[in-house]
């Protein structure tokens, strides 16, 4: 099964099993990692912000017109931002490194 890794809040690192179809945020929610996801993955908001390890970033499909209008909103922006509910597990993504915003901002 690939794996991936959350760097939380505090800099802990916890890698975690990721199945293959699940969107990061949903992945996040099975392990209990502390990400909202207030719109339950439903691009209405950006309190599943994360910020894509720059390694991964560049293997990532590009954002949609909509995931990029919710992440204008997000809290934090980095310049490898990504809303979690949009990042869905697949081989490719075996290792991924995500990191956990200093907060989330609900404007959805």
């Amino acid at each position: 099964m690939p794996k991936m890794t959350f760097v939380e809040r505090d800099g802990t690192r916890r890698e975690v099993d990721a199945p293959l179809g699940l969107s990061v945020l949903e992945i996040a929610h099975k392990h209990g990692v502390d990400i909202e996801g207030a719109c339950e993955g439903s691009l209405a908001c950006s309190t599943c912000h994360v910020i894509v390890d720059a390694s991964w970033f560049g293997k990532l499909e590009s954002p949609t017109e909509d995931e990029e209008d919710m992440l204008d909103l997000a809290f934090d922006l980095q310049e490898t931002s990504r809303l979690g509910c949009q990042l869905i597990m697949t081989d490719k993504l075996d290792g991924l490194v995500v990191k956990l915003p200093a907060g989330s901002r609900n404007a959805g």
